[in-house]
């Protein structure tokens, strides 16, 4: 794959992304716009997520079954036609429908990530995971500097209508630029590629990654969805494009990472999954230092972010690696972890800091980074190929061929 196609499919990851994670630095002026009350102001973001969730179970295993570059450009138009809702939303009912439905038809996330990982050689697989991945967190990160700004200048509806240009016109161009893939073996039904996702989380190195990226997600909304909160309050008082900023930090570390496609190629996805679950911890000690000093969140915010696309693209590979024949469904299925790690720390984070203040929500983001650091600890001290790894009544392949690259992702462990 071309320099030029990973950019693009980086910058659709971006894009789709961001239209779930784009009202973050504006929840405040958002949620009064809608009427909602300050603890309810963090579901306009765990809608998205939730929509989400119902994408990744209904509408990625379809990347097992037809074109997924098709697939793409139909997934970024309807995401374009749920932002321009949100956009026109005069109640908050308008708004959530348009915010599940971009949420629903974002995971294009995921089939772009699969279409990646099907064209890429198996020594480049990770390389190419890791610059497209990047485009998620560019998309969520980079989304809060660009949508401060135009919330400021031009209100929170214009985010939205920028968007959803964005998704079209990117839909038109996938179309026109990526190839069709070459699929060495017939795709499989809709309704197989269903049922082999029950299969999987009876798999030890399945589930192991996605019990991880769950609570790793969560420490990750934990900060993101909450952190606009104690900054546009006292002492700080920080107006939507300023806050927005901070996107800056998350985008260097974030993007520091990107070489943990290359570690991973290397055989160290496992070791590099432990340190920087310990660095997860560690950053949020110096996030909760807010109250008292900018410098240091931004500290924390970079490190924050270096951990969490380290462990994210090192997950993604050994499961791609795992199951090559399924990549959509793999990937969907993970994701789903992924979403409701989201859509919890999303959720708790508004309200305990409500009640706790920012001191609770540092303490709430770092008890997700030590569960998953947990699990982790934890997978490491069973036997290779250990309970889980062979068992699942949903998967059609034969077990042989399947757990041999599971059984060998259990032996590094």
């Amino acid at each position: 794959m071309n320099v030029w196609r990973r950019l693009l499919l980086a910058v659709v990851c971006g894009v789709a992304v961001a239209s779930i994670y784009a009202a973050q630095p504006v929840l405040e002026p958002m949620g009064h716009d809608l009427g909602l009350s300050a603890e309810f102001t963090g579901w306009i973001v765990a809608t998205g997520q939730f929509g989400y969730l119902a994408g990744l179970v209904l509408l990625v295993p379809l990347g097992d079954v037809v074109d997924r570059r098709r697939l793409i450009a139909v997934h970024l138009a309807v995401t374009g036609a749920g932002m321009i809702l949100t956009a026109s939303a005069s109640a908050a009912w308008a708004a959530f429908t348009g915010l599940a439905a971009a949420g629903l038809f974002a995971v294009v996330v995921q089939t772009t990530v699969a279409y990646a990982a099907s064209v890429s050689p198996p020594a480049e697989r990770g390389r190419n995971i890791g610059v497209v991945t990047s485009g998620v967190v560019v998309g969520i990160l980079g989304a809060r500097v660009a949508t401060g700004t135009l919330a400021e200048v031009w209100g929170w509806r214009s985010i939205y209508a920028v968007l959803a240009v964005l998704s079209i016109a990117l839909a038109a161009l996938v179309l026109a630029v990526l190839p069709p893939e070459e699929r060495p073996q017939r795709p499989a039904a809709y309704r197989q590629a269903l049922a082999s996702i029950g299969g999987l989380f009876g798999r030890r190195v399945f589930l192991t990654r996605g019990l991880i990226a769950f609570f790793l997600f969560a420490s990750f909304g934990t900060l993101w969805s909450g952190v606009s909160l104690p900054l546009a309050d006292e002492p700080w008082q920080l107006s939507e494009s300023q806050i927005g900023l901070f996107g800056i930090a998350g985008l260097a570390g974030a993007l520091g990472a990107a070489r943990a496609g290359r570690w991973a190629d290397a055989g160290r996805a496992v070791p590099v999954t432990g340190l920087a679950l310990a660095l997860l911890i560690g950053s949020w000690a110096v996030i909760g230092q807010l109250p008292r000093s900018l410098w240091l969140l931004a500290v924390g915010i970079v490190l924050l972010d270096f951990a969490v696309q380290a462990v994210h693209v090192s997950n993604q590979h050994l499961l791609t690696s795992a199951y090559p024949d399924r990549l959509s469904s793999v990937i969907g299925s993970y994701m789903v972890f992924y979403s409701l790690g989201s859509a919890l720390g999303a959720a708790a984070t508004t309200a305990v800091f409500t009640a706790h203040g920012w001191a609770g929500s540092s303490l709430l983001g770092a008890g997700f980074a030590a569960c998953a650091l947990a699990v982790w600890a934890v997978d490491r001290r069973l036997p290779a190929g250990g309970t889980g790894a062979r068992t699942g009544q949903a998967d059609t392949r034969p077990v042989r061929e399947e757990t041999r690259p599971a059984d060998q992702a259990g032996q590094v462990l």
